[in-house]
């Protein structure tokens, strides 16, 4: 028999203990195929079946019951290696994340402080960036953990979903009468626009609901690109343009009626915050902080300032 595959032993002991390959592929955020075919070579490596499949599920063999037990075991054995590499790195280590500029502004701050109640030790290092830089970032090796908005794909990253949010077209109340009457897409061609950089996740996801609404408005001589949210609100407030906007970043403004969200008809932008792992998955600190906010998040009582 040839060595075994330790992802596919993994995904086999997913599907052993869920009884179903679709509840499983869920569980490692997998397609169901993908996830057959790893149990199907899993199973020509062994030489034998592991696994009877049928309509309400799937059940061990006798040599899957013996593989399952094994699974298990070197399940405990990554987990107690993880939580010693956890210990360690708690006694001397730094978490290092990488952060989009909307999600180090406003998720990652709430995230830090959960983190610090629970281990006030740890040394912590954001870089931040826009989307392109946090992938590129993480591709080289340089972050191990990244968070990011507006992808549902990214090549040889895996991306696991955190967070809702909704971009929307905001002015200042104390804009001219012209941009606070906006209602209809058509009209944007008509006003400026403050937009964020090529390459920022907000300028991605904006522009193509727009074109889905088709919409294809060209750069105008009096639109402004400005390299970070911040710029964009700050440019918004003073009257220069509609800007596209997080509701996450301008939460305040909005509630004091600084800024105006504009009903734009036919125009609703939802996007996801969404963790950026390296293909071989990530441990130490970063994963023990990764684990803990994914907890947060699927928890019944979560805290106020998540969505």
């Amino acid at each position: 028999m040839s060595r075994l595959d330790p992802r596919r032993l993994q995904s086999f002991r997913e599907v052993a203990l869920a009884g179903r390959i679709s509840v499983a592929a869920r569980t490692l955020h997998l397609s169901p195929s993908a996830l057959s075919e790893q149990i199907r070579e899993l199973e020509r490596e062994c030489g034998r079946p592991l696994l009877l499949r049928t309509a309400h599920g799937v059940h061990l063999t006798a040599d899957g019951q013996r593989l399952l037990e094994h699974a298990q075991r070197v399940d405990e054995a990554l987990r107690a290696a993880e939580a010693s590499m956890d210990r360690e790195a708690e006694e001397g280590g730094t978490l290092v994340l990488g952060a989009s500029q909307t999600t180090a502004a406003w998720v990652v701050p709430h995230l830090l402080a959960e983190l610090r109640r629970a281990r006030p030790g740890v040394a912590v290092r954001v870089d931040v960036g826009n989307t392109d830089a946090v992938l590129g970032w993480l591709a080289k090796g340089t972050v191990p953990l990244g968070l990011v908005e507006g992808l549902s794909r990214a090549p040889h990253v895996r991306l696991e979903p955190f967070a809702q949010d909704e971009i929307v077209a905001a002015a200042s109340s104390a804009a001219p009468a012209e941009l606070l009457r906006l209602r209809h897409l058509a009209e944007l061609d008509r006003v400026p626009i403050v937009w964020r950089e090529v390459g920022s996740g907000t300028r991605a996801v904006v522009e193509k609901a727009l074109r889905r609404a088709g919409v294809r408005r060209t750069r105008r001589h009096a639109d402004l690109e400005l390299g970070t949210n911040d710029a964009v609100k700050a440019a918004v407030q003073l009257g220069l343009g509609v800007g596209f906007l997080s509701r996450w970043a301008i939460r305040t403004e909005l509630a004091t009626g600084a800024l105006r969200a504009l009903p734009l008809d036919g125009l609703r932008i939802e996007r996801a915050f969404s963790w950026a792992l390296p293909a071989g998955g990530v441990s130490g600190i970063a994963g023990r902080f990764l684990r803990e906010a994914q907890r947060l998040a699927a928890g019944a009582s979560r805290p106020a300032w998540f969505p």
